[in-house]
């Protein structure tokens, strides 16, 4: 059965944007109630009618309901009381003080770490399109190329050239192509032939290089092309980056969707929630209902299922995404759905404030600092 300790663990997912900590360390779990597999929260908010209301209801929601051993989650809002408004003031001076940003990437971003538990299962085609569908659908998109050995993503968005410094800062400046700021260790070698040879140490530092030092600017999405498999890359990304949310792919053989269950496992086991599953290459050659059993072993939608379709291929040998190509074949309108169901299961952070609570907030931090 979950433990109180493991849905707190959990619950550090869950940030507060405008005050910029998780609803544990801010003191906004007020209980966790565990009865069998049915888990009620208490969540205190500052101002109870807050339009952010929803979104840390969403979130602390979702994040619970992807935990194993967890059938149903009760959310109890009320608001603070004086003392708890008091104390979660202290903590926000603290960290003022004390804490940077930890990375350039938002808090607000709706972070989509595209996984699979093995290569060869169209990830890299999955993540590129579905970057370029939400940007073509008017979000603010940004893809990290995490397969820092096998990067491909430039190749597939048709980006060249070397990544420099923004003029202004010395971060670096993201690749553009079709709306998606891009960043790939493809875009910082010497050709596409090069070979990476990184250990494991290498591997995690080019990871926090490409969240702490590029100017990836406001962002609704960051799609993160993650490599095959659970090794130091998916460490550190679940370290560096806790409001990250797992999207598996895998294709129709039980094979690949019992490799698929173990990159799961370790989100999972890393307080990661999962978004859902996308069954890619489905057709006669491969057969159909791999993606199915996955969603259903897991617990989570099936968001995707992506024919087999030799466009994705041309598409991607182009630089050009196959999901731009409207009316260009069955892949591509399956890749439409796909982004549109993401972004109902995962929609864009709200980014409306209450605006008596932000002055309530910088208040407070002005008499502490007097």
């Amino acid at each position: 059965m979950v433990t109180e300790d493991q849905v707190l663990k959990t619950l550090e997912g869950v940030n507060d944007p405008e005050l910029g900590g998780n609803v544990v360390e801010l003191g906004m779990i007020t209980s966790v109630d565990i009865t069998d597999a049915a888990v009620t929260i208490g969540l205190a908010l500052t101002v109870a009618e807050c339009p952010l209301r929803s979104q840390i209801e969403g979130d602390t929601q979702r994040r619970v309901e992807a935990m194993p051993g967890v059938d149903s989650v009760t959310i109890n809002t009320t608001a603070m009381t004086s003392r708890q408004r008091s104390e979660l003031m202290s903590v926000a001076r603290r960290r003022v003080r004390e804490i940077a940003e930890p990375t350039q990437v938002p808090p607000t971003t709706r972070v989509v770490a595209v996984a699979s538990g093995k290569g060869g299962v169209g990830k890299s085609s999955i993540s590129v399109n579905l970057a370029a569908g939400l940007a073509n659908s008017g979000f603010k998109v940004g893809i990290l190329d995490a397969d820092i050995w096998g990067f491909s993503v430039p190749r597939m968005l048709g980006v060249e050239g070397k990544l420099s410094a923004a003029s202004d800062s010395k971060l670096i400046e993201p690749a553009l192509s079709n709306g998606v700021k891009v960043i790939s260790t493809g875009l910082i070698i010497e050709s596409e032939e090069t070979a990476l040879m990184w250990r494991g140490l290498m591997l995690s530092k080019a990871l926090e290089q490409f969240l702490k030092q590029v100017e990836w600017g406001e962002l609704d999405y960051l799609v993160i092309d993650m490599p095959p498999g659970t090794g130091d890359v998916q460490m550190a990304l679940t370290r560096m980056l806790p409001q990250a949310e797992m999207l598996v792919v895998t294709t129709p053989q039980r094979a690949a969707q019992k490799v698929a269950v173990r990159v799961a496992d370790m989100a999972r086991r890393s307080h990661m929630p999962i978004i859902g599953v996308v069954e890619n290459m489905t057709g006669d050659v491969f057969g159909t209902g791999g993606g199915e059993l996955l969603s259903s072993d897991l617990g989570v939608p099936l968001l995707g299922i992506i024919p087999l379709d030799s466009s994705v291929v041309s598409g991607g040998d182009s630089g050009k995404p196959v999901v731009l190509e409207a009316g260009s074949g069955p892949a591509a309108a399956a890749l439409e759905q796909l982004v549109a169901n993401l972004v109902q299961a995962l929609p864009p952070a709200q980014l409306e404030t209450c605006t008596g609570r932000i002055a309530k907030l910088l208040g407070d931090l002005e008499d502490g600092a007097a």
